[in-house]
């Protein structure tokens, strides 16, 4: 295939505008699956993905097609996702493109993530084909919409094409749009190998799975190729593109799209954004790759038994060659051993973490309470970042705390307006503005506490609004805050895993949900049981599990009381030595009630 008729693209819009919709209709279009074998959702390859309905993971395919003027072109498709928690796959996934499709949904708008999605794309130069999908909804509108996309995002609207993605009305003029306005890839098949890995995956019998982007020369199966940030060296067993299976091939060419296979078994050797060359005749500099990313919330995860800790460390490794926006480092804890403190993107992506390390690897997790990083100014003129709250510094000897603060932009309908805007003061909200984009929906601007997002106002939000909601932050600057670190205490004995950072005035609120779920969580013991939320010395809640009681006094009946008395004040005695004594088991459910809101 000539490198002129190869087109790279990738499909970009908002949560829920129909990518993954639209690549299925390309996909059968161009003859890669029959009717009979056809399913929804063909390129979401993880069951957490099909049931969730979300794209987590950029998936690529090459699809055959030949043109109404009788050309074959090679179209290598990128499905990405649309949630602000998996930002960084679109970033590396518009990194081996020249073009890209914006989705808009006719009923919706330009959305916060279209917006995202469009600036990640230019930063990256790509050529943009607007869309707009769902015309056959009744609530469509696809005129204001694309007024909209001129108006706004600067768009010519004469390339907006027109579809429903649902129906397939449409779907071939795209194809038409993607031959005849995108750039075919530039790169010369005669210079050193230059390749750039933009993902990678552990496959058990074939090693890695690199996914990469051939930018100059030819790499094929016999080739030694090496890793530039390493300098590790491998021999290539096979090299292919992607179909909805790996499909082999005798070289990879300059602007092709496709994996290598090299029996790569030493996971930490592949890296996202590190370059590819060839070990003989190797390229003159490394390609840029990918910024580093900067991770937002905190939590430590730990096996439940601790036997599966070593099955955990290797999890993890897989699972970071997936997914690179993922940090983990060792941690111990003194209620559940050993253990990794993780960072992620947002509680969305922390969530799918979970889910894939227990569904994939087969690993029952307990996770800690989200946390995020905080500044710590002490009084000896040095600043500690803490994420963690068994980090945190003598209360004696700080100065003064900051915590992140982010710029949080809601979309609504105008009917949520005031729940909206009572939610963000709740959450210590400030400097709010809003306009009407559109006739009938608002975006809020309002400046929030990184801390108070992460904890359930995503789930609120989405509450509120009737799931009309749609919310995405960046990052502005760290401000000063009264951070104070809650401790729980079962039976007088602090849970160092259920301990965390708060801000003084939501320390009670946040110590009374965690006491009550404990207290339905943990279950009844012989003697009564005390769980305690402390600041310090200072006990800001307290609920009582009462014990079990066992009716001593059951073979007594008539006769003198003074005997009753005395086997009710030896059972007494018993359950206060019981209690000095005794250790109380926490099960795994009560570590996850705690991280759980009671509003829903």
């Amino acid at each position: 295939m000539q490198q002129k008729n190869i087109r790279n693209f990738s499909i970009i819009a908002h949560i829920d505008h129909g990518k993954s919709t639209l690549a299925d209709r390309l996909i059968q279009l161009c003859g890669m699956v029959t009717d009979r074998e056809f399913k929804d959702q063909l390129l979401d390859n993880m069951d957490i993905e099909r049931e969730r309905g979300i794209t987590i993971k950029s998936q690529t395919i090459c699809l055959p097609y030949k043109a109404k003027d009788g050309k074959e072109y090679l179209l290598n498709l990128v499905d990405t996702p649309g949630h602000v928690d998996f930002s960084y796959e679109v970033s590396r996934a518009l990194s081996c493109c020249e073009g890209a499709l914006l989705l808009i949904d006719a009923a919706q708008g330009v959305q916060a993530q279209t917006l995202a999605n469009l600036y990640l794309a230019m930063e990256n130069d790509l050529a943009i084909i607007p869309v707009i999908n769902k015309i056959d909804l009744p609530s469509a509108d696809p005129e204001a919409v694309a007024m909209q996309i001129e108006e706004d995002l600067g768009l010519d609207a004469n390339a907006i094409q027109m579809c429903s993605a649902k129906t397939g009305q449409g779907v071939d003029a795209i194809l038409e749009a993607i031959v005849n306005l995108l750039p075919p890839p530039e790169g010369d098949p005669d210079a050193p190998l230059q390749a750039l890995i933009f993902d990678a995956h552990y496959d058990p019998f074939r090693g890695t799975v690199i996914s990469c982007r051939i930018l100059n020369g030819i790499v094929k199966a016999g080739d030694t190729i090496m890793f530039m940030s390493n300098k590790a060296a491998y021999k290539v067993d096979e090299v292919g593109l992607f179909r909805l299976e790996r499909i082999p091939r005798k070289e990879l060419r300059a602007g092709q799209v496709g994996y290598i296979l090299a029996g790569i078994k030493t996971v930490s050797d592949t890296r996202a954004g590190d370059t590819i060359t060839l070990k003989d005749n190797p390229c003159r500099q490394a390609l840029p790759g990918f910024k580093e990313i900067q991770q937002v919330v905190f939590s430590s995860i730990y096996p439940i038994s601790t036997d599966e800790y070593e099955n955990l460390a290797a999890a993890m490794e897989k699972l970071t060659l997936n997914d690179s926006s993922l940090t983990y480092q060792k941690d111990a804890s003194t209620a559940l051993g050993f253990g990794f403190r993780c960072g992620f993107l947002g509680l969305l992506h922390l969530e799918v973490i979970q889910e894939r390390l227990e569904r994939e690897f087969d690993i029952p997790l307990i996770l800690t309470v989200p946390s995020v990083c905080y500044h710590f100014y002490l009084t000896d003129g040095t600043m500690r970042e803490v994420d963690n709250p068994a980090h945190f510094p003598d209360p004696a000897a700080i100065s003064r705390t900051e915590e992140p603060f982010i710029k949080a932009t809601i979309l609504m309908p105008e009917r949520y307006m005031g729940a909206v805007m009572t939610l963000c003061m709740e959450r210590r909200g400030e400097n709010t503005h809003y306009h009407y984009p559109t006739p009938g929906r608002i975006e809020l601007t309002c400046e929030l506490p990184l801390a108070e997002v992460i904890y359930d106002f995503y789930d609120r939000l989405k509450s509120i609004t009737q799931g009309y909601g749609s919310f995405d932050y960046t990052l502005i600057d760290y401000r000063p805050s009264d951070l104070v670190k809650l401790d729980i205490l079962v039976n007088a004995e602090k849970v160092d895993a259920l301990s965390q950072l708060v801000h003084r005035i939501k320390a009670r609120e946040r110590a009374l949900h965690a006491c009550a779920r404990l207290k339905e969580e943990i279950p009844r013991q012989m003697f009564k049981i005390a769980i305690q939320g402390a600041i310090g010395g200072n006990i800001i809640a307290r609920e009582t599990i009462s014990a079990l009681r066992k009716d001593v006094t059951a073979k007594c009946y008539g006769g003198d009381i003074s005997r009753k008395r005395k086997l009710l004040e030896k059972q007494k005695a018993g359950k206060k030595r019981m209690k000095t004594v005794g250790n109380v088991d926490i099960p795994q459910s009560a570590f996850l009630a705690v991280l759980k809101s009671d509003e829903r």
